[in-house]
């Protein structure tokens, strides 16, 4: 679903949809001289998931760039990004950096003495952009240049709405993996975009895209980098949720304060029944105790909940225990309690 343009005669009113997504997606190989292998292949994958979420709608409106490219193509293309205004705008690269004069991501015309587009052009595009959130992920080595300081009182910092995720620290390189046939970073971005990075709500975030990129690389192993000035942030896709809303929501149904117990008996368990074929115990498996108990289970099998005085949620029922709610599960009754989803 798009936003709806309703014209007045003095003004343009936008209402009802999603959020406005767009996205740069680069992926530079032919370098004269220094060709690389697998950067097409990481735009061309970045680009399949970013444009839908994970039900197949619509999610960013993407221009894609791969092969080669010019300086000024390129940085046409960052500007026209970074113009007029959108909820997210986002800029992948993946190629060739450099670390001279504040950091540049090269383009496949570059000499001696023009490496490409100035990453603090870039950011200076980003931080004047009317764009809601700019998010830069770059897979270059020497990218954690981008957002540094090169003097002092100058624009390279970091404007309100900016988000850069780096592949590198601004003094390592970046590697290829001829095995996946990605940046090593890039390939743990598809992980990540494809669900390792979601929440239990099924967004992504680029706090969570980088703390699953994190968590993934050892300490012997280039290390990735994120900076950040935003106060919120917008998910970059959206998969099937781990638990529904709907049944999310019934977490301060089901407990009423943050440390009550919910009691359990076997008429929770829907093994406990006389048409299956065990030793059954009363009170039988009852219809709406059972449904309670699916949701208790689901929210068991992510962490929210958990059995008290046994090691599973069948004993937990089958010898009237209880279960109580995890720290993660007191986070998420949180927001149920005050409707945050």
């Amino acid at each position: 679903m798009t936003w709806g343009l309703y014209f007045t005669k003095n003004m343009i009113i936008r209402v009802g949809g999603l959020d406005m997504k767009k996205a740069l997606i680069v992926g530079l190989n032919k370098y004269p001289g220094c060709a690389l292998d697998w950067c097409d292949n990481d735009a061309v994958a970045m680009k399949s998931l970013i444009e839908s979420n994970g039900d197949g709608s619509p999610n960013f409106e993407v221009v894609p760039i791969t092969g080669s490219c010019s300086k000024d193509a390129l940085f046409n293309a960052i500007k026209k990004l970074f113009s007029d205004d959108a909820d997210i705008a986002l800029l992948y690269f993946s190629g060739h950096g450099a670390d001279a004069d504040g950091g540049y991501l090269c383009t496949t015309d570059f000499t001696d003495k023009n490496l490409g587009v100035k990453m603090t052009d870039i950011l200076q595009l980003a931080n004047n952009s009317r764009c809601k959130n700019k998010v830069i992920i770059l897979d270059c080595c020497f990218s954690a240049k981008m957002g540094e300081s090169i003097l002092v009182n100058n624009n390279s910092v970091l404007g309100e709405g900016v988000t850069i995720i780096a592949a590198s620290q601004s003094w390592q390189t970046s590697a290829e993996s001829d095995e996946k046939q990605h940046g090593v970073f890039t390939e743990l971005l598809i992980q990540g975009l494809k669900g390792g990075a979601a929440d239990i709500g099924g967004s992504i975030t680029p706090a969570s895209l980088y703390s699953f990129v994190d968590q993934s690389l050892g300490a012997w192993q280039q290390r990735p980098v994120f900076k950040t000035n935003i106060s919120q942030f917008l998910p970059l896709r959206i998969i099937s949720a781990k638990v529904p809303k709907s049944i999310l929501r019934k977490l301060s149904v089901y407990f009423k304060n943050p440390t009550d117990e919910f009691k359990l008996d076997s008429s929770y368990e829907y093994t406990n029944a006389l048409e299956v074929e065990h030793q059954v115990v009363e009170p039988y498996a009852d219809s709406a105790h059972v449904a309670i108990f699916k949701d208790l289970q689901l929210f068991e099998s992510v962490g929210l909940v958990e059995p008290v005085g046994t090691e599973h949620m069948y004993f937990a029922a089958m010898e009237n225990k209880a279960c109580k709610l995890t720290a993660l599960g007191l986070h998420y009754w949180r927001l149920s309690k005050d409707r945050r989803f």
